[in-house]
């Protein structure tokens, strides 16, 4: 059986049971664990479902399938990161936590933790950790843009401008050391930059196929942040000149 007919009876047999285990599809379908689970890695990267562990559902059982289609890229690398960032987080904190997907895996990292005050304009957050007890809430208010899942505008600057926090935990598209921090789009630029403005310390999560790269909107410095956590993937060479700029790599 083809990749592409093993593609179309998993997207069938999902659309019918809407998620399954991987020992499920297998014997389904009378194909291997492992091929199934290579089958579900490429078929999440095209974003025609969401990996969970141990098997995978439908996209339509998800209330953020665009943001979810963009978390599914690079996913082992993203929880890695996210758990890293997660483990600079203490009780008590105030943090800002924009709608990149690699910041979202940071969530579920988040929760053991108490009296943690989240200000951020993502809903996915919000619906992750808005039943965790020891997590308090801050939705950034303004204009909602539909496929991130996310707040932005004006007013949603305005209500940033309003907090000082401790830690800022953001995204970026691309980050290079000749045009620093980049976005591709203005709106999610503007937020960021808010969101820099107004924390005493600055982690930015991002694998490292977006480092060296530049996308359409520059917006800050390296100097802007003080922390770069990334995954293992980062060559030596590159991480210190990354560092020479007073950057602190974590992997």
């Amino acid at each position: 059986m083809s990749f592409q007919e093993r593609k179309k009876k998993i997207l069938m047999i999902l659309d019918e049971f809407e998620a399954l285990s991987v020992m499920e599809i297998s014997r389904k379908l009378s194909i291997s664990p492992a091929t199934v689970r290579r089958d579900l890695q490429d078929l999440s990267e095209e974003g025609l479902l969401q990996r969970t562990h141990g098997g995978a559902m439908k996209l339509d059982n998800l209330p953020f399938v665009a943001f979810h289609k963009k978390q599914t890229a690079n996913t082992e690398s993203k929880q890695e990161i996210g758990k890293l960032a997660a483990a600079q987080v203490v009780d008590g904190d105030t943090i800002f936590m924009d709608c990149g997907s690699t910041v979202f895996a940071m969530c579920a990292h988040l929760k053991k933790l108490n009296k943690l005050k989240v200000i951020t304009n993502s809903l996915p957050i919000v619906a992750e950790l808005i039943d965790t007890p020891g997590i308090g809430i801050n939705l950034i208010g303004g204009e909602l843009d539909k496929e991130r899942r996310a707040v932005h505008g004006d007013m949603a600057v305005q209500h940033i401008d309003t907090y000082h926090v401790s830690k800022a935990f953001v995204g970026v598209d691309g980050i290079s050391l000749q045009n620093g921090l980049t976005a591709h789009s203005e709106k999610e630029a503007q937020i960021t930059k808010a969101f820099l403005k107004n924390a005493e310390q600055v982690y930015l999560l991002t694998d490292s196929s977006k480092i060296g790269k530049d996308a359409y909107v520059k917006f800050g410095t390296l100097k802007s942040i003080h922390f770069l956590i990334t995954d293992a993937q980062l060559t030596g060479s590159l991480k210190k000149k990354i560092e020479q700029e007073g950057v602190r790599v974590l992997q």
